[in-house]
This record gives structure tokens, C-alpha cells and sequence, in this order.
């Protein structure tokens, strides 16, 4: 960690260490460089942390400030530090799209008057603060409940309840800003009727609402803070409060929180860190294991052949085959040879006999050559399938987190058995699809095909980890999942 300011206690030691992931994940997002995000994260840090012990101070004075949660308080520190960047000349070192949005009257919304500043900003910033921190922490940092509990000291048994609470007065205040916003006669004649459809699970929208959403920014921002089903309320709070960047950076804190904490695991406190060594252990084991009953099941079917007993049962020296106790070894291997050229893959080289009783085989005393030849060769074409599924090294899984008329976004996360020093993902569409954007990487597209490679920051990948990247496209027509994955020239399963 860079020179930051120094913690005045173990508590707010504490705080700086869970703070700083999320300001350098932000402040990465925000620059065009390493080294640029490092600067921009301290700088943003000092400034967000001097604001808050300002606070404090009110606060001891009997005065409560009305002011966001320590994380969406850092984040945005940054985005100012990046817009002081801006006006003081050193705007090159941030991102081309965020210095073209901090000179848009978008980015003006966020420092003018507070009646035109995003509806998701006043809302949070009218719970009090342990609320705000509990939503939050819970729906854009993407923690589990159980950890959002000893984080702010509260009862794993009723902190879903309470979470439950809070969107319900978070919803309230922003329903109370929304009709305090000044707006014109038509959004106002809306306001009403939106109140009452995003309240309702089933409620769909009218047609004359649904058109207006569509080309009002105001209420469409209104309409995403009520409606607190569907799975909108993070992204709204995400770029309500943060600004620029938002939803890129609530996918990036999801997918910090399923690599740090373990997805699927129901009590990450309970569990240790995961092991690279033994995953990979495990792995070899089991293809060692299916390399073996592939090669008895291949020695049993060679044994099944018609004329299978037209050999003597054992090897070049006279013995018996060890691990073919069944096939026998001077009639079977030959004919394979003779089929197709050496067998290449991890099963078939596993086995001893492949390479003793060439010599000597028994080939062309045969008399009927076609007929075995061609029953070994159809036990060989059954071979490869499941051998090819035991050593395959990565597994990808392609989501479709979003979808709209002319667009969608989407997640890739790749699954390796082998430890990575650097990587490149690479796959195609189908229907013509096109990425705009894409984050934690960087991307090249080549008519179908698109590269993704890795960023600065997470080259390197351990044995057993993973890798993850989402990203933004256009579609026409339709839009069927990406296919024929790979991981710097491997196929990957999906």
C-alpha cells in the first residue's frame, strides 16, 4: 500500500485495509496505467479519509453530516481527484471515455444542485449512515450476508430482515426525492403511476409509461431505485453514487468477492484458504485413474476380437504382459499399428505393452487382416473422447448478465488447473455480435473471433484459480451464447 494516512486505531486500520481493494479497483478503472491508478488510489484515499474524520468531528459536536458510507465515500473521492486531474493538466493520464464524460454535463449532475443530482446519491445519503453501509456492503461490494453481519457488528440471524428494511426506506426516500425533483408536466403526470407499478412483482409497465422510460433519463433512473425486484437495485446504486464506470466496477466487485471468498461456499469464515497443490493433485490422480480403465477396457475389447486367440498370450521375452492380463499383447498391437499411426494420448502411452512386442508381432502370419484391423480401429475411435475430457486444463463459463434491443452484457470466467504467468482468452460469435467495452482486459475483434488479454494487474493466475472479465456488445436479430473457447490456444470445456 502506498504512503496513505495513518490509521488512528486498530479499528480504523481495519477499515483502511477493506477500503483500499475497492478505491484501487475503482481508481484502475478511472486510468490508463498502473502506476496512474496507484497515484489517483492514494491521493483519493488521503482526501476521502481526511472528509471522513472531518465528519467524525461534526458528529462528536452533536451535529450529524449528512454523508455516504466509508467505501461509496472513497470511490467518490476518486472521481473528483480524477476531474482535479482533469483541470490541472494531467488529464493523459486518465481513461480517453472518463475525461470525455468529466467534460459532459453527465458528470456536472453529480456537483450541482442537489435537487438534479442522481436520485440513487440522495437517497443513500438520507439513511443513516449504519444503514447505508448495510446496503451497500450487501448489494454493490457483493459480500454475503454473514459477512456484512461482523462487519458492522451485527446478528447473523437478522440481518437478512434487517438488509429487507433498509431497501424498504432507502425505496421511501428516494420516492420522496423523486417527487421533490423538479421536472416537467409530463414526467410529474408519471410519477404516480411509476410509484405504483415498481411496487408491484407482477405489475408490467403501460405502454405510454414503458416509452416515456425509454427516453427520459430522470425517470428512468427513478424507476430502477423503486423497483426492488428484479436484481436493478445494485446497478442502480452503482451508478447512481459512483458516476462513470459504475456498473463496470459492481462486476468487478462481484467477481473480487466470489474469487476471495469461495463461490458456492455457504460460511467462507469457517473455511481456509483454498489449495492450488491439492486441486492439482486431485486432477492428476483422477487422470491417472481414467487413463488406467481406458486402457483395460481397450485390451478387453482387442481380446473380444474374432481370431484373438491366434496369439501365445505374452510378450516379446516370454512373459506375461503386466497390466494386460486379459489382452494379448502380440496380436492386438500390431494390427493397431498397422490401422493408423501411434497412438499419441496420455491413455494409450500409459500402457506397458505398447511398445515391447512390436518387433515381433505376428501381423503377417494373419490371415484375415481387414476384418481385425477394423474392430481395433473402431475400440481406438471410442478412445479419445474421454481422454480428451481428462485432459482438458481449463473449464469457461459464459453469463449473460443483461439484454436489451441493441445491446447485452456478459461475464467470462475461466476455471485452470495449470498455474498461468500470463493469459489470453479467445472465442466467437454467431450472429455477428460486436464488444464496445470490456473490463478487467484488454480486447482486439477480428470479424467473429475476439481476444481477450490480461490486464496489468492480474496476469498471473494460480493452479486451481480463475480468471474473470466481463464486457459490453452490440447485437442485431439474435443473440446466441459466444462458443469455441480457449485459453492461450487450448480449448476450454464450457
Amino acid at each position: 500500500m502506498p504512503d496513505l494516512p495513518t490509521p488512528q486505531d486498530a479499528t480504523e486500520a481495519a477499515l483502511f485495509s477493506e477500503c483500499w481493494d475497492a478505491v484501487l479497483s475503482y481508481a484502475d478503472l478511472c486510468t490508463a496505467g498502473s502506476s496512474a491508478a496507484n497515484q489517483l488510489a492514494a491521493e483519493a484515499f488521503s482526501a476521502g479519509i481526511r472528509e471522513a474524520r472531518e465528519a467524525e468531528t461534526f458528529r462528536s459536536a452533536g451535529r450529524r453530516p449528512a454523508r455516504l458510507p466509508r467505501i461509496p465515500l472513497l470511490l467518490t473521492a476518486v472521481r473528483m481527484t480524477a476531474a482535479a486531474w482533469e483541470e490541472s493538466g494531467q488529464g493523459h493520464k486518465l481513461d480517453p471515455d472518463l475525461r470525455l464524460w468529466l467534460n459532459s454535463d453527465k458528470a456536472a449532475r453529480y456537483t450541482g444542485l442537489p435537487l438534479q443530482r442522481p436520485l440513487a446519491l440522495r437517497g443513500l445519503r438520507d439513511l443513516q449512515e449504519p444503514d447505508a453501509a448495510l446496503l451497500w456492503l450487501a448489494e454493490v461490494e457483493a459480500l454475503p450476508q454473514a459477512v456484512v453481519a461482523r462487519r458492522l457488528g451485527l446478528d447473523p440471524a437478522t440481518v437478512a430482515d434487517e438488509l429487507a428494511e433498509v431497501r424498504r426506506l432507502f425505496r421511501d426516500r428516494c420516492h420522496r426525492n423523486h417527487l421533490d425533483t423538479p421536472m416537467d408536466a409530463r414526467c410529474r403526470s408519471y410519477a404516480r403511476l411509476l410509484d405504483a407499478v415498481t411496487r408491484s412483482h407482477a405489475a408490467e409497465a403501460p405502454g405510454d409509461l414503458s416509452r416515456h422510460l425509454a427516453t427520459c433519463v430522470q425517470c428512468a433512473e427513478a424507476a430502477a431505485c423503486l423497483r426492488l425486484h428484479g436484481g436493478g437495485l445494485p446497478g442502480a446504486l452503482a451508478g447512481g453514487v459512483i458516476g462513470w464506470g459504475g456498473l463496470a466496477y459492481l462486476e468487478r466487485r462481484r467477481r473480487a468477492a466470489e474469487v476471495r471468498l469461495g463461490a458456492g461456499r455457504s460460511d467462507p469464515a469457517d473455511a481456509g484458504p483454498p489449495d492450488p497443490g491439492a486441486h492439482k493433485a486431485r486432477v492428476v490422480r483422477s487422470g491417472l485413474l481414467v487413463a488406467a480403465v481406458l486402457v483395460s477396457a481397450l485390451a478387453l475389447a482387442v481380446s473380444m476380437m474374432p481370431g484373438g486367440s491366434t496369439g501365445d498370450g505374452t510378450a516379446a521375452g516370454g512373459a506375461p504382459s503386466e497390466g494386460q492380463p486379459v489382452a494379448d499383447p502380440g496380436f492386438s498391437l500390431p494390427v493397431t499399428a498397422a490401422t493408423g499411426p501411434p497412438p499419441t494420448d496420455s491413455a494409450d502411452s500409459a500402457a506397458p505393452s505398447t511398445s515391447g512386442p512390436r518387433e515381433d508381432s505376428p501381423e503377417p502370419k494373419n490371415p484375415e487382416p481387414e476384418p481385425q484391423g477394423t474392430q481395433s480401429s473402431t475400440a481406438r475411435e471410442d478412445d479419445p473422447e474421454p481422454s480428451e475430457s481428462a485432459s482438458s486444463t481449463c473449464e469457461v463459463a459464459y453469463d449473460l448478465v443483461n439484454e436489451w434491443p441493441d445491446g447485452f452484457q456478459a461475464t467470462v470466467t475461466v476455471s485452470t488447473e495449470e498455474a498461468l504467468d500470463d493469459w489470453r482468452v479467445a472465442w466467437s460469435f454467431r450472429d455477428g455480435q460486436e464488444v464496445g467495452q470490456m473490463w478487467d482486459a484488454n480486447f482486439a475483434q477480428n470479424g467473429s473471433r475476439v481476444t481477450a488479454t490480461a490486464a496489468d494487474y492480474n496476469r498471473t493466475v494460480p493452479a486451481g484459480g480463475e480468471l474473470a472479465f466481463g464486457f459490453l456488445a452490440s447485437w442485431e436479430g439474435e443473440n446466441s451464447p459466444a462458443f469455441d473457447f480457449t485459453l492461450n490456444g487450448d480449448d476450454c470445456t464450457s
